[in-house]
C-alpha cells in the first residue's frame, strides 16, 4: 500500500474507531461499571502510558521551556474539558445525537478562527454556520433517546460544549503541531491532561468493582483506551501528514453514519424523521463551511 493509500486507511480508521466508541463507551457507563469521570481518567492514564512507551523507540526532540505552558493549556481544552464533557454528555444522550453534534466541529472552528485569528468568513460559510446550529437545535429540542433514563437536552448541551472545547484546542495547537513531531506533542499533552484529571476522576475510578466485569466489559474498556484514544491519536497525524486538511475533513461525515449503524445494530438507538432531518441540515451546514471559495486569494 502506498503512503497516500495508507493515509486514507488511517483517516478511515479514525472515523471507524470514533464511530464505534459512542455505543461501546456509553454501554460501560450506563451499566454502571465505571462512571464517566472515572472512565476518562482510566482512558487518559492508559493512553498516556502507551504514548510514553512508544516514544522510547522514536527520535528524541527537545522542547522549549516556554512551550510547556502551551502544552498545559492545550491539555485543559484538548484532554480535560473535552473528554469530561464528552463522556458525561454521552451518558445522557444517544450515540446518534452525540455523533451528529460532534461533526459541527468544523463550523465551530470557523467561528472561533474568525474571532481569534481574524480570518475572513464568506456569506456561504455564514449560511453553513446557521444551518449547523439549526440542525443541532432540532436534535436537542425534538430528539428522543431509546434509553428511558437519558436526559437528551443536557447530554446534547454537554456534547456541544465538548465540541467547542475541542475546537479551541485545535486553534491553540496550530503552531505547536508545526513545530514539534506529533508524538512529542501528544505524549506531553496527555501527561499534563492526566495530572489535571486525577482530582476529577480519582474517586469514581477508585469505586470501580473490577471483579464484576464481564468479558465484553473488559473488551469495551480496552477498546476505548487502545482503539478510540491511542489508535485515533496515532492515525490522525499520519493522515494529516499525507493528505490535505480538506480531504481529512470530508471523512468526518462517516462518523455519524458508522455510529448510527452500529448503535442500530446493537439495539441501543433508533432512527426517526427528526434525527434524519437534523443530520441532513448539519451535513449541509458542514459542507458549506468546508467548501472552498472559487476565487483565488
Amino acid at each position: 500500500m502506498n503512503s497516500r493509500g495508507f493515509a486514507i486507511f488511517a483517516v478511515f480508521m479514525v472515523q471507524l474507531l470514533y464511530g464505534l466508541n459512542y455505543t461501546i463507551a456509553k454501554g460501560v457507563m450506563n451499566e454502571n461499571y465505571i462512571k464517566p469521570f472515572g472512565f476518562v481518567l482510566l482512558r487518559v492514564a492508559g493512553a498516556t502510558i502507551l504514548f510514553w512507551l512508544m516514544s522510547l523507540f522514536l527520535p528524541k526532540q527537545k522542547v522549549d521551556k516556554k512551550d510547556y505552558f502551551k502544552f498545559f493549556i492545550a491539555a485543559i481544552f484538548g484532554v480535560v474539558i473535552n473528554m469530561l464533557f464528552f463522556f458525561k454528555g454521552l451518558e445522557y444522550t444517544s450515540p446518534i445525537h452525540a455523533s451528529s453534534i460532534m461533526i459541527i466541529v468544523p463550523i465551530i472552528i470557523l467561528v472561533l478562527s474568525s474571532i481569534m485569528l481574524k480570518e475572513k468568513v464568506t456569506n456561504l460559510k455564514i449560511l453553513g454556520v446557521i444551518l449547523g446550529v439549526i440542525g443541532a437545535l432540532i436534535l436537542t429540542i425534538y430528539g428522543k433517546s431509546a434509553r428511558p433514563g437519558d436526559n437528551v437536552p443536557l447530554g446534547n448541551l454537554l456534547i456541544l460544549l465538548n465540541a467547542i472545547s475541542y475546537s479551541i484546542y485545535v486553534i491553540l495547537i496550530k503552531k505547536l503541531t508545526a513545530k514539534y513531531h506529533p508524538f512529542t506533542f501528544i505524549k506531553w499533552l496527555f501527561l499534563f491532561g492526566l495530572i489535571i484529571l486525577i482530582p476529577f476522576g480519582y474517586n469514581e475510578l477508585d469505586a470501580v468493582e473490577w471483579q464484576s466485569f464481564k468479558p465484553y466489559t473488559t473488551f469495551s474498556v480496552l477498546f476505548v483506551i487502545i482503539g478510540a484514544t491511542f489508535g485515533t491519536y496515532l492515525f490522525n497525524p499520519i493522515a494529516l501528514n499525507k493528505l490535505k486538511a480538506s480531504t481529512v475533513g470530508i471523512f468526518i461525515y462517516l462518523q455519524p453514519v458508522i455510529a448510527g449503524l452500529f448503535a442500530l445494530a446493537m439495539g441501543v438507538d433508533f432512527i426517526d424523521a427528526v434525527k434524519i432531518i437534523a443530520m441532513l441540515v448539519i451535513f449541509l451546514g458542514v459542507y458549506l463551511v468546508s467548501k472552498k471559495s472559487k476565487k483565488s486569494t
